[in-house]
Order: structure tokens, then sequence, then C-alpha cells
């Protein structure tokens, strides 16, 4: 279990909080998502949970423990995929999983597996200063799970990655989940969080907003509607009615006595669109 309460940081001590009083937890072997647009803190919150910034205000446990009285050992259980790749260009991307595998005190993967894992077997012996940005992020993430963690927290880990790529990391990130890995996921990629995480917060201007399941979000703040299409005058027309509206259950009752009805699809809101209506802002 990740306990995060009450967290408050200020980078200048002149009051203009990045982050203003976050507490939420995981539970072991869960993908929890943090999301916002850039600039809402989330970045700031997960170098707190790293121990990259020092814990000014509040509390961060694992397992009933602070971070704050953690060894050097602890780190050996974590694996961190950040957004910007941070990689050593002159040497192979082969080399520079060797490299860092030899940071830990603890068993390793096979750096050869994971580059084949990621897509990378054919580029192991080329230097990481000429990957394409895909390859870069293919490989900051290999890199990130070398350590066999138990907690892993990933920075948009899919950014700017083709669809087919997309699919082979979350696919690997479902399965870390299952081995039991605690997942801490920041993205601005709602179809990201709502496919792969169990839980989500929505962060905005430091706070959390809104917390819960994805779907427990999308019943809840959600419109429920319809997309309805229908022949009218040899011409196929569509529209979207709202189930909660009185005037359009009687016009969806309407165009099914008429029986022109073709297609029928129930639709939910998006994380994004629900984020837009408690924020008022868009991801961007």
């Amino acid at each position: 279990m990740i306990e995060v309460k009450n967290v408050f940081h200020d980078y200048d001590g002149k009051g203009k909080l990045a982050v203003d009083d976050i507490t939420f937890s995981i539970p072991r072997g869960e993908i929890f998502g943090f999301l916002g647009p850039s600039g809402a803190g989330k970045s700031t919150v997960q170098n707190l949970m790293t121990g990259l910034l020092r814990l000014q205000k509040g509390e961060i446990n694992y397992e009933g423990k602070s971070i704050r009285d953690m060894d050097s050992g602890f780190f050996n259980k974590m694996g961190y995929s950040f957004e910007h790749p941070n990689l050593y260009t002159k040497l192979t991307g082969y080399e520079n999983l060797k490299f860092y595998a030899g940071l830990f005190s603890v068993p390793t993967e096979d750096p050869l597996k994971l580059l084949e894992s990621v897509g990378l077997a054919s580029a192991a012996s080329q230097k990481a200063g000429d990957y394409s940005k895909g390859m870069k992020q293919r490989l900051v993430f290999a890199r990130s799970i070398i350590n066999k963690p138990r907690i892993l927290f990933l920075d948009e880990p899919l950014s700017g990655l083709d669809p087919g790529t997309s699919s082979v990391l979350r696919e690997i990130i479902r399965r870390k989940k299952q081995d039991g890995v605690t997942i801490f996921l920041t993205t601005h990629n709602m179809f990201e969080a709502d496919d792969l995480c169990d839980n989500v917060a929505f962060l905005n201007n430091g706070r959390i907003v809104a917390m819960d399941k994805p779907r427990n979000l999308k019943l809840k703040y959600g419109e429920k509607s319809v997309k309805v299409e229908y022949g009218e005058k040899g011409q196929v027309k569509t529209e979207v009615l709202f189930l909660d509206k009185d005037e359009d259950g009687k016009r969806l009752k309407a165009l099914i006595d008429t029986r022109q009805i073709q297609t029928l699809h129930s639709q939910e809101a998006t994380l994004e669109q629900i984020f837009m209506k408690l924020t008022g802002r868009g991801l961007s």
C-alpha cells in the first residue's frame, strides 16, 4: 500500500503551491492514474514520491514506512520511466541497459530480452543518440523494468508512440500488474488512463478535483446519451439524444414509433469530457 497524505510543495517558498493538500492511496498491485494537463503538478507529486524532491509537508508512506526513513536499498524496488528520455547518447541501447542494471544490488532482467520485448532487438548495437524519439521512449521504458521493480512510476510512457508499439507496451504494463506490481501512471492521455487504470485522480492547479474508478466517474459526471441514425425522405440523419432530458426522451420515442431507425448506440462521456466539465479547461 502506498499512502500520500496532505502533501504540499512550494518550489520558491513564496506561497505559490505547485501541490496543494494532495491525499490518495494505492493498494498493492493496482494501476493508479494521475491525470491532468501540463503544469497541473503531476510530475511534482511523482518526484516527491520517488525522493527526487524533498518532502516539505505531509506524509508519503510505503507499507507504513515513511519515505523519509528509506535507505538506498528501497530504490532497488522502484522503476522509473520519465517523460523526457534521459539516456547516455554515446552508448548503444544494449550498453544503456547493461550500465543501468549494474547500479542495482538485486537480480536484473536480461537486457537483450528486454530490448526484444519492446521491439528494439535490431537496434541493440545502435547508439541511443541515433534513436528516433519513439525508440528512445521504448528504451527508457525497458530500462524502468530492468530491476524487476515492485513499484513502477510511468510518466507519459506511451507519448509519441505509434498505435502498434503503444499496444505492445500496454500489454507489458498489464502483465506487470498481474504480477503484483503497483503502478503510478501520470498522463494527460485520458484514453490511455481509461484503458489501463483501476483508479484515477484528476489534478488541476495542484489540487485533486475528482478521484474514483474510471467507470464510476463516467456514471457520476457523464450524461447518458444515445446516438440515433434514422431514415427521413430518402436520407440518413443522425441525432444525439440525452436520456436525462424529457424532451429528448420524447424525441427518441417518436423516432422509435416511426420505425425508421437504422442504428441506435448508447454513449458514455469520456474522461476528457468529464475533466473539462469539472475544471473548465482542456488537457493541452
